[in-house]
């Protein structure tokens, strides 16, 4: 029989293909990543990888590829015995952006901790993209996304639609020609990394702008900042503006930028306990709050 625990092992060896990361990730010491990798191959009784320089051997191929199924179904199995036992201990984890995360879950956190003080919530501040990723595989138990698109194995549930502006001055001369400012318009956007900035790239041509440079930054509250200092136009989602007081640069509304959805993900077929659906009841919530 083999180890679950000599599988994981094996497992962010094959990912790190280095035995001090890998002991520093799983929180072990070298040599027992190493006695863990000569325990499986004694009980496989095949090599399962070449030291130098490091490669999977095919037998390791082979392992590798069953191994990550079982631990991964594992882990799902696990989510869904919690919910079915309704959780009220544990640990509930969330995956959503910083954006998202900061304007919509904030209340429904502090609700969620009076009616579950048993259950310690873990946020990951992740990408649209990396929350999908870790909810596939069971290591978040609910993402928060944007403009996700209904995919084996995830089911995307929309909360609103999205829609797009503009903050910052002069917009509207640099689409007329009639700006003073000699250089070039700046679009301050986020980086290539994101989901919204794949959207935004295709309508970006809709401003009919005929030249500009772009800026990139890490968040939309960031590209807030930006604009409000005056280094550019920072094209962001409406609802990021809510929250935000005595805005000084103009807000302008983009109604030929395609909407895009907000919502959650889950696994098809999950189990969801009575925490997430009043988790999710609380969200929604405060998004009906912050359209009023």
């Amino acid at each position: 029989m083999l180890d679950l625990n000599w599988l994981n092992t094996f497992v962010v060896l094959a990912r790190l293909e280095h035995f001090g990361k890998t002991a520093n990730a799983l929180h072990m010491t070298q040599p027992n990543v190493s006695l863990h990798l000569k325990q499986l191959e004694q009980s496989t009784r095949v090599k399962l990888i070449e030291r130098n320089p490091f490669r999977l051997t095919q037998a390791g191929e082979r392992l590798l590829e069953s191994a990550q199924n079982t631990l991964m179904e594992l882990q799902v199995c696990q989510a869904d015995l919690n919910a079915i036992n309704d959780l009220c201990q544990g640990t509930l984890t969330i995956a959503a952006s910083d954006i998202i995360s900061r304007l919509l879950l904030i209340s429904p956190f502090q609700s969620f901790k009076k009616m579950f003080p048993g259950i310690d919530l873990s946020l990951l501040n992740t990408t649209s993209s990396q929350a999908a990723e870790l909810v596939k595989s069971a290591k978040a138990d609910l993402g928060f996304v944007m403009a996700q698109k209904e995919s084996q194995p995830l089911h995307f549930t929309e909360l609103q639609q999205v829609r797009w502006c503009a903050l910052g001055d002069g917009l509207q001369a640099w689409q007329q020609g009639l700006a003073t400012n000699q250089e070039e318009p700046t679009l301050i956007l986020l980086g290539h990394d994101t989901r919204t900035r794949d959207l935004l790239d295709l309508a970006l041509p809709t401003l009919n702008l005929p030249t500009y440079r772009i800026m990139e930054v890490g968040s939309v509250d960031a590209q807030i900042d930006w604009a409000e200092a005056g280094f550019g136009v920072a094209i962001v989602p409406e609802f990021s503006l809510h929250p935000k007081l005595n805005l000084k640069t103009t807000i302008t509304p983009l109604p030929q930028f395609p909407t895009t959805s907000l919502g959650y993900i889950v696994r098809q077929n999950q189990v969801l306990s009575r925490a997430i659906k009043q988790l999710l009841h609380w969200v929604s919530e405060e998004i009906v709050q912050a359209q009023k």
